[in-house]
């Protein structure tokens, strides 16, 4: 923890906030060399503690794809959760589509789109175990330095305290973006997350 609270300049540099906590960016010496990092600082996670969040972790270290934002550590100290990701230059691709600038042309957004299906296809059947997003959205799709889109917070729904979601139901996800079937308590299959993205 102390390592990652001096990384990241005492949790100062803010790169964005959401469902799971806050993000801070920050700097780590990896093999003698010095790496840009994205440090999630998980608020709200499952109470039932260490095994969960390990076991999470662990898939989700697994995983391996270039359309999936990498993680390269963790801290499980005290009641300290953290994530460490690659920092994703370019940020969420909300911000690429809406923010200020020119807007992106049709064959950069149309190799966006084919990214995040290549991604959501390796979590859904190619994983060992079948990873479902549950929040498939502009803000959890990052961008590297060449605009490959990366998916973030894969996972992490499952670490989520049950009551801890965006809405006042059992439904995980954002309004707008999430399938009928979380308002029908009907199963939740992968079918969620591609609906999520066909909305995107």
């Amino acid at each position: 923890f102390q390592d990652l609270q001096e990384a990241s300049n005492g949790f100062k540099n803010i790169l964005g906030q959401g469902a799971f906590g806050t993000v801070y960016s920050g700097v780590l010496t990896l093999e003698d060399e010095e790496v840009e990092v994205a440090v999630k600082k998980l608020e709200r996670v499952i109470e039932r503690g260490e095994k969960e969040f390990l076991t999470e972790v662990q898939v989700i270290g697994l995983t391996h794809h270039k359309n999936l934002v990498r993680l390269l550590g963790y801290c499980n100290e005290h009641n300290h959760r953290l994530l460490v990701y690659e920092l994703m230059k370019n940020g969420t691709l909300s911000n690429f589509l809406f923010g200020e600038g020119k807007r992106p042309s049709w064959e950069s957004r149309a190799e966006i789109a084919l990214g995040i299906a290549r991604g959501l296809l390796y979590l859904h059947e190619e994983c060992d175990t079948q990873i479902i997003h549950c929040d498939i959205k502009p803000q959890n799709v990052l961008l590297d330095n060449n605009n490959t889109a990366k998916i973030a917070d894969f996972g992490l729904a499952k670490l989520l305290m049950p009551n801890q979601t965006r809405t006042n139901t059992n439904v995980r996800g954002t309004m707008g973006y999430i399938a009928p079937e979380w308002l029908k308590n009907a199963p939740v299959t992968a079918k969620v997350d591609v609906y999520s993205f066909g909305v995107m």
